[in-house]
């Protein structure tokens, strides 16, 4: 899994810290890439688990692919309402357990914006103990991040309630269906200017599968979530 080789930046499996924190706007993508960072690690041999922390936006949720994941071996952690007709904020006990067992690769979904980061926030103390990376997850193509300075500022926001720092930034700029390979390029001089202003590396930049060429080092998706305005 790698990225575009001109940002000087790969991601692989082997590289990936025991704890993997995807956080950012709402609608940045964050639900895809955990889903896909999950099944690669399962492939790659590893025991996984994905815990679903968003407990703010139902229309974006880890617990909607729980079956799909729990089908191939990846253990599914959910909010303990989700996918019922209550929606209340409510996380299961479970969760602790995943900072203290050292042979399994654990992948966090944060709920979007400062909001989301509340509920990272309650896990803050079992998280820096840990070896973790908080993934800041950045897309130009979104309302309210569309500037380099609005997503730093965001992501301050996050970090604030969150009480953890964000460590990497995944580039996951995209338009939806209507995203192309330029697309993506494009978004890499964005992506560099919140790297330089964060002072946080790149990980890695996403793109769908279907349009990875073999001269783009890009990380191919597969995608799991349509956007609700595709409908």
């Amino acid at each position: 899994m790698l990225v575009y080789r001109k940002s000087g930046c790969i991601m692989n499996n082997s590289n990936l810290k025991r704890i993997s924190i995807i956080t950012g706007h709402y609608g940045s993508g964050k639900t895809n890439i955990a889903v896909n960072m999950a099944l690669d690690l399962k492939k790659s041999g590893k025991d996984v688990t994905i815990v679903d922390l968003d407990i703010v936006n139902p229309y974006f949720r880890t617990a909607d692919f729980q079956e799909m994941l729990q089908e191939n071996g990846i253990k599914v952690i959910t909010p303990t309402f989700a996918n019922t007709n209550l929606d209340i904020p409510s996380l299961p006990a479970s969760i602790n357990a995943v900072f203290n067992d050292a042979d399994n690769y654990v992948i966090i979904d944060v709920g979007g914006d400062d909001a989301g980061g509340i509920a990272l926030g309650r896990y803050a103390n079992a998280i820096k103990k840990s070896d973790y990376d908080l993934f800041y997850v950045i897309n130009e193509r979104r309302f309210l991040t569309k500037e380099p300075s609005e997503a730093v500022e965001l992501l301050s926001e996050i970090e604030a309630v969150a009480r953890v720092k964000a460590t990497k930034l995944i580039n996951n700029t995209n338009l939806g269906e209507k995203t192309t390979l330029d697309t993506v390029v494009d978004s890499l001089d964005f992506a560099k200017k919140v790297s330089e202003e964060t002072k946080l590396p790149l990980a890695f930049s996403c793109i769908n599968k279907d349009l990875d060429k073999k001269e783009y080092d890009f990380y191919p998706v597969t995608i799991f979530v349509k956007a609700i305005w595709n409908d």
